[in-house]
């Protein structure tokens, strides 16, 4: 039996710029961080007692014979881009419900790769990993989704991701002094609209409408330079941050008329008017989660006014995708 552990990501700064329609013409580059959210993917060999070959189990339970009968998308052209041959159970479970904005689509996709090569006794490096992520969920799943996710899932961390027009990708950790990072942690709050969303549909739009959002694209990878410099600074003051924040959230607003509804201005407006700096919601937008930056001395007057809200209080992770429990079969002698 192998269990695999994968981070969920909060991105900052530049979402929008890792569609490859977008970077491989003009460049991207994205900020953010893992946190300690995580998906877990249990598998092991199937014992052959059963009439079915395949078990997988996540908000539903799906019992086949071969893998073209199984359902999930993920599971499906994943293990048969692995060509595996030998009967599995799979088991999902999550810290972070579906559809949320916070990678758990790729984090999935990532983890389930880690957990396959495990069980058949491979490692696989972490560039390999994210590479192989977005070649099953870009080339044959075919959604409607970026490059960062998968990044952010097999690498884990506090990074600058910059996605290169050549369609390399990098990934860069951000270095700050611990005392500086942890006050900066303590800068956020995360909120949970209770809306879940399919980001393959809002993302859809916004590719559609890429050549005609140059601008607002391009501000909004600028953006990424600007909050570097503001994290690397050696002062202790991260005000600006927030405010470029608001700045980010508002450009990806004009990006498509599905990033934000009624609801979701209302969350933001209220959040400001009892002290919040800015913030954004994650993902791709339309629900899911709402990152807040807001100052230590406000946090409570913004958590009673969004009181009908979930609070998710995290740290961040710094791991990536990894096994956390490996038991070798008796039966093939791993």
């Amino acid at each position: 039996m192998i269990i695999s552990r994968t981070p969920h990501r909060i991105s900052f700064f530049g979402g929008g710029t890792d569609y490859p329609s977008w970077y491989l013409e003009h460049g991207g580059k994205v900020l953010g961080a893992t946190i300690d959210k995580y998906c877990y993917i249990t598998c092991r060999e199937l014992p052959p007692f059963f009439e079915h070959k395949f078990r997988v189990a996540y908000s539903k339970v799906e019992m086949v014979s071969n893998i073209d009968e199984i359902q999930h998308p993920s599971v499906r052209e994943t293990l048969k881009y692995l060509q595996v041959e030998q009967g599995l159970e799979i088991h999902h479970d999550a810290d972070i419900p579906a559809r949320s904005g916070m990678g758990s689509s790729s984090a999935f996709t990532v983890g389930l790769l880690k957990t396959l090569y495990a069980i058949n006794g491979k490692i696989i490096p972490k560039e390999d990993l994210y590479k192989t992520a977005i070649h099953i969920e870009q080339n044959l799943i075919k959604e409607n989704v970026g490059s960062q996710d998968q990044a952010w899932a097999a690498c884990g961390g506090f990074n600058t991701i910059e996605f290169l027009r050549t369609g390399n990708i990098i990934v860069e950790p951000i270095i700050m002094e611990k005392n500086n990072l942890r006050s900066f942690e303590s800068k956020f709050m995360l909120f949970f609209t209770g809306i879940s969303r399919y980001a393959s549909e809002i993302a859809k739009e916004q590719i559609q409408s890429i050549n005609e959002k140059k601008y607002e694209l391009k501000a909004i990878r600028d953006l990424v330079d600007e909050a570097y410099k503001v994290i690397i600074s050696s002062k202790d003051n991260f005000i600006e941050f927030g405010k470029l924040l608001n700045e980010s959230w508002e450009l990806k607003k004009q990006l498509s008329s599905k990033i934000s509804n009624s609801e979701i201005d209302h969350i933001y407006e209220t959040a400001i008017r009892h002290g919040a700096v800015g913030g954004k919601l994650l993902g791709a937008g339309g629900g899911g989660f709402m990152l807040l930056y807001i100052e230590p001395e406000a946090q409570k007057r913004v958590k009673e006014a969004l009181k009908g809200y979930l609070h998710i209080p995290f740290m961040f992770d710094f791991s990536g995708s990894e096994i956390i429990v490996y038991k070798p079969s008796y039966q093939n002698g791993r």
